[in-house]
């Protein structure tokens, strides 16, 4: 039998390098690019046409809820496909997600609004944040680990940067459709039709993704976890029997970084159009700039995680960002246009370097067997204590105390996540 094995294990194929970074790039790239234009539209276009209320800031509000739907369904989606991602393997898994997470998006720029089905409108929508919610959270573990697990030694961060890569060209993706829709059409045709223009061709995108997916091979970890194997019954069963600790330590090792990005994003897209007074031709493109500087500083992590370790750069990343929650206020909170756009810049390059190294930090945490599992907890956990109210609560705390006290709640979650960060092992010792 163990020599069938080795023969087996000769003859599978192996992915090329430029297939699987392109595979676990292009998904995310999709993923990212249906969650954010829902986060864009949360802001400029769901408080109108789904939940109209006696004043903005309560329909905003309920707007940033069904938000925060998708956080909450994301670990019940790491559980499903991280069960099946262990036990079938990570390719086919991929490639479910991502279907799963496709027709949620489509189908919201199908949806009725308010005025011509009511209630039902924004029960509808919130369905379909949910279905996004569990695509992406079987979407993010499983294209880390085909990056790591087909990574060569002293690569790994460099490999699993490139998922990451797909938030930020996700994000300029969805703002800069966005931002075209809004300098071609009227605010009347924008809010009766254009809105749904990114939600309905992100299905061109999809059957890329899934085109691209369908020709990679299973990875050399999985591959050898099933030749020994090693597989478990019930993935989730073992992760928190197992490994509980390392999954309490690596969600709240994640905290930081989620609140960073959602302050960045939602939350001062929010303020910056209501209270500072910006256009959203003014301050889309300004956001667009920050986030070429998370884009950039996510290889440039990955470089100093493959040389000091992951571990080592989020501390280093993480302590920047406690910095910066004590400059939110002056920088952001001045309303003139340098200093956005420094703001902007900063909060950006801290998100690269804290988000560049995290995939692969969270999937070393665990062994190959449960890996698809224990990661993808780990990161949707974190989007649930990081991400899931951090737009609500930073609006509430900035209507009722000021920007400051958005500032000291970024520095609290850097707090909490350093002291994670010390408290997980100095070396994946499973990777």
């Amino acid at each position: 039998m163990s020599a069938v094995s080795a023969s087996n294990a000769d003859a599978a194929p192996a992915n090329s390098r430029a297939r699987v970074l392109f595979a676990s790039l292009i998904g995310t790239t999709i993923e990212f690019f249906d969650f954010y234009i829902y986060a864009t539209a949360a802001v400029l276009v769901f408080p109108k046409l789904f939940f109209p209320a006696a004043d903005a800031t309560s329909a905003t509000l309920q707007s940033f809820a069904t938000f925060a739907i998708a956080f909450f369904a994301r670990p019940i989606g790491a559980a499903i496909f991280g069960h099946f991602g262990d036990r079938i393997g990570r390719k086919a898994t991929l490639v479910a997600a991502l279907m799963t997470m496709g027709v949620s998006t489509v189908a919201i720029g199908l949806l009725p609004t308010y005025a011509s089905a009511g209630v039902l409108a924004p029960l509808l929508l919130a369905l379909c944040r949910l279905g996004q919610g569990l695509g992406l959270g079987g979407e993010w573990g499983g294209a880390v680990l085909l990056a790591t697990e087909n990574a060569p030694p002293g690569k790994r961060a460099w490999y699993g940067m490139f998922p990451q890569l797909g938030a930020p060209i996700g994000f300029i993706c969805a703002t800069g459709s966005f931002l075209i829709l809004s300098d071609i059409l009227t605010d009347e045709q924008f809010f009766q039709f254009g809105w749904r223009i990114p939600f309905i061709a992100s299905a061109l995108l999809v059957f890329v993704g899934l085109w691209v997916r369908l020709k990679i091979h299973e990875t050399p970890a999985f591959q050898k976890a099933m030749e020994r194997h090693e597989r478990v019954k019930v993935p989730l069963f073992a992760v928190f029997s197992e490994h509980k600790g390392r999954l309490l330590a690596g969600t709240f090792a994640a905290l930081a970084t989620f609140v960073l990005f959602y302050l960045m994003t939602t939350f001062v897209l929010s303020w910056g159009t209501t209270a500072l007074g910006y256009s959203r031709s003014t301050f889309l493109p300004i956001q667009m700039l920050g986030v070429v500087f998370f884009g950039l500083a996510i290889p440039v992590s990955a470089l100093m995680a493959d040389r000091i370790g992951s571990r080592a750069t989020l501390i280093l990343a993480t302590v920047g960002i406690g910095l910066f929650g004590f400059v939110f206020h002056p920088l952001f909170g001045a309303g003139t246009v340098g200093s956005v756009i420094a703001f902007q810049i900063i909060g950006f390059a801290l998100m690269g370097l804290t988000y560049g190294p995290l995939g692969t930090a969270l999937s070393d945490l665990f062994p190959t067997a449960v890996r698809y599992t224990g990661a993808s907890l780990t990161f949707n956990f974190g989007g649930i204590v990081g991400a899931s109210l951090a737009p609500y609560l930073a609006t509430r705390l900035a209507t009722e105390h000021g920007l400051a006290a958005v500032g000291y709640y970024l520095s609290a979650a850097a707090l909490i996540t350093a002291i994670a960060l010390f408290a997980t092992p100095r070396k994946g010792e499973f990777a």
